[in-house]
């Protein structure tokens, strides 16, 4: 036993397996609704001459009609590149299951929608804002303070020069 703590659950099937499962059902219904019977109904005058040829056209039909139609069908998955999206669109969705809160759906009110949307931004602009604002009120003050500073220099530098202007007179 493994020690892994429980069975390991399957992995959901892709949406491009997902995908090639339904157009198979999509063909066995396709074939199942055009069967030999309803196919020798409406060709009965010829079933009746030449049953078995009926059958190997019947049979021809139906097998060049899988084929087309699943020539076609990955010919769109080619020029879509499908495969890669629908791999893409898996991965989105592996990486949403960790998210706690539900996606932002429109509620149909555009004015709440847009608020919604905007205040979450506006009051995290506002945010920044008042820290830019704490900053530059923190660097004026700094600055004022040295120039108070330089001021209180500038008086004792005036009243030493008035001394020794004093002195020397």
């Amino acid at each position: 036993a493994g020690g892994d703590g429980g069975p390991s659950v399957p992995a959901a099937p892709g949406r491009a397996q997902v995908f090639s499962a339904v157009v198979d059902t999509f063909l066995e219904k396709l074939v199942t609704a055009g069967s030999y019977q309803r196919f020798a109904s409406c060709y009965r005058c010829f079933y009746k001459l030449q049953p078995e040829m009926t059958r190997s056209i019947y049979d021809q039909f139906v097998s060049q009609l899988q084929t087309s139609i699943k020539e076609e069908i990955q010919e769109v998955k080619d020029e879509g590149n499908l495969e890669v999206l629908f791999n893409s669109l898996d991965k989105i969705v592996e990486e949403a299951k960790d998210h706690k809160e539900p996606a932002w759906r429109p509620s149909g009110i555009p004015e709440e929608d847009v608020r919604s949307a905007m205040v979450p931004y506006l009051l995290k602009h506002r945010s920044y804002l008042r820290k830019v604002l704490k900053e530059k009120e923190e660097e004026n003050r700094k600055v004022a303070e040295s120039v108070l500073a330089g001021r209180d220099r500038i008086a004792e530098l005036q009243q030493l020069i008035q001394a020794r202007k004093l002195a020397w007179q």
